[in-house]
């Protein structure tokens, strides 16, 4: 979202640097690639109405004329199941699911076509996530967006997903469709992730095995030089702790990174 600087590598958006783009290039970047941040409390400006937090990218980026600003913010609104009246409201009037619908309807103000929404419903009360989930995935439907889906809830991604990536330690240990993921899981720690999804039916809980892992999680700020569940992995072998494994696909859009699949 080039909110920070990075320290090192780069960032990729239809094959294009963003760290190294021209002024019009970027511009045109940020209108197209927007964020719904994981706290709804503290992601929009207190000392701003809903028509200024929604309406101000729609202004900045051609998307309306300054009389038009007040219909097209109105009509947002609705779209994410707000009243017209919010619109010269403050974010202290509202509650935690309808803030996270403004955060929305201001990701979607600038007609965005790649959205990055970061644990978007995690701080909102269960009874109201189920909600802001159904709509996003409306609108998804509705306007052809993509979103990058950042998740520790594994129901919610399996719902929301066309594709995984399971990350851990800041490397990816697996690649896949959802479908395929979920039924057929190689990498040790995304079965280990797997069977910790919580099971409703009481027969199915004593069906199911848990799969536990012991150890502690290594350093992030320095990461050992081999592969990173190494230590907590039940499968570890000697070149698990000598050598990285490399991410390779071994069946149809199915990549993982473990020496123990070939």
């Amino acid at each position: 979202m080039k909110l920070n600087q990075p320290t090192s590598g780069q960032v990729y958006y239809r094959d294009k640097d963003i760290f190294k783009q021209t002024r019009e290039e970027e511009k045109i970047f940020r209108k197209n690639v927007q964020m719904i941040f994981q706290n709804p409390h503290s992601s929009l400006n207190p000392r701003m109405t809903v028509k200024d937090i929604v309406g101000s990218g729609m202004k900045r980026h051609g998307v309306c004329t300054e009389q038009d600003v007040d219909a097209k913010v109105e009509a947002l609104l609705k779209r994410v199941g707000l009243k017209r009246d919010h619109i010269s409201r403050f974010p202290h009037e509202f509650s935690g699911g309808q803030k996270q619908r403004i955060g929305i309807a201001r990701a979607l103000s600038v007609n965005p076509e790649f959205i990055v929404c970061d644990e978007p419903i995690s701080a909102l009360d269960v009874s109201i996530q189920a909600q802001v989930l159904n709509m996003l995935k409306e609108l998804q439907d509705e306007l052809g967006l993509t979103y990058l889906f950042i998740a520790h809830d594994l129901s919610v991604v399996k719902y929301i997903s066309d594709r995984v990536i399971v990350m851990y330690l800041g490397t990816i240990v697996e690649y896949s469709d959802a479908e395929e993921l979920y039924r057929n899981p190689l990498h040790p720690y995304t079965q280990v992730l797997l069977s910790s999804i919580p099971v409703a039916d009481p027969k199915a809980v004593k069906e199911k095995q848990r799969i536990m892992v012991k150890g502690e999680i290594p350093s992030p700020i320095n990461p050992p030089d081999c592969c990173r569940f190494a230590e907590r992995c039940p499968y570890t072998t000697d070149i698990c702790r000598k050598e990285i494994p490399t991410l390779r696909e071994v069946s149809s859009y199915h990549f993982v990174a473990c020496h123990r699949i070939s």
